[in-house]
Parts: structure tokens; sequence; C-alpha cells
């Protein structure tokens, strides 16, 4: 794992305030890059997400509840949504993930570890090193990379706001068909 970056920031886990990594991002950033790897071990990069508009759905563990639950709602959501690309992304080894998604029958949402270097939670603002997870967060890119949609859940243990990540890319999906793009 790359030498983390101290911040004020903190999620509260287990009841108790931990500290994060990284920096918050904000709409309109500009997407950072970051490694992280897929199933085959095989390393992915925020160029090899797609050039479209993307969900990055952060969890901490494929094994816990709200994190099987949110990765099941962005499933479902995906069949739907023509035009977006989904992705979940943990620190859960690549064949956890694979084993989790083949229990589950997840075929449109890519999974992404980022066990190797913690690169991904880094400069996203989600890495808890303390105990080496993310802390869940959701962020919605649009075709240029931009950030359309961040959030930071306050709790590990809530869920996001579903419909205002949807919303989100909907609307990011709907201005590059006006624009063309």
């Amino acid at each position: 794992m790359a030498n983390h970056t101290e911040s004020n920031r903190t999620t509260i886990l287990g009841g108790k305030a931990v500290p994060l990594a990284g920096s918050a991002l904000k709409v309109g950033d500009v997407a950072p890059d970051f490694e992280v790897v897929d199933a085959a071990l095989q390393p992915v990069n925020l160029a090899k997400t797609g050039e479209g508009v993307r969900i990055l759905s952060v969890v901490p563990s494929l094994d816990t509840p709200v994190c099987d639950a949110q990765t099941k709602r962005f499933e479902d959501e995906a069949a739907k949504l023509p035009g977006i690309r989904i992705f979940t992304i943990s620190m859960d080894l690549p064949f956890a993930q694979k084993r989790w998604c083949g229990n589950f029958g997840i075929n449109h949402v890519g999974m992404l570890s980022d066990h190797r270097t913690g690169s991904f939670g880094e400069k996203y603002g989600t890495l808890i090193p303390d105990v080496r997870i993310e802390s869940r967060a959701i962020f919605v890119l649009d075709g240029e990379n931009r950030l359309r949609h961040v959030e930071y859940v306050p709790e590990v243990g809530s869920h996001p706001n579903y419909e205002a990540a949807l919303n989100a890319a909907k609307a990011a999906l709907a201005q590059a068909a006006k624009s063309g793009g």
C-alpha cells in the first residue's frame, strides 16, 4: 500500500470515529487516476473503466449485509441503465469478489479490488488505513471524467442515497446525448 496521506476526515465504523486517508473529492473535480485489479488480477485504471458515464460504488466488504445489498441494488439497476457502467470497488480479494458474484448471479456490475495498493482509496479519500478497508461511498463520473455526484456515507454501516447517485448518472447520460457525446 502507498504511504497514506493523513487528513482530518473520519467516518464512523463500529460506533466510533476512525480516520480516513486522502482528501475528499467534490462534484466538478476531475476524477483521479487509480490502479486496482480485476477478477483476473489484471491492472485496471480510470481509463480502463470506459469513457462514458460510470458509477463507482465503494464498499468495505461484500460479506457484510449493507455491502451485499448495495451491490445487488446496483446490479438490478445496471440491467435498466444501458449506457451507464457500474463498478463495485472494495478491498476484498478478487477471488472473494468472483465467488460472491457467482453465488448471487452478479453479471452487470464490474468488480474491482483495491487490495494490492490502496491506490483508489487513497486518491478518492475512502481508505480507512487503521483496518485497511474502504469506507462506503459513491462517485458518478461523466464521459469527461468529471465527478457529477459524490457521496461519502458518514457511517460505514449505513446505506448510501441510491436515488441521488442514479439520478446524477441518468442526468449525465442525458447531457451527453444532447451534446452528441
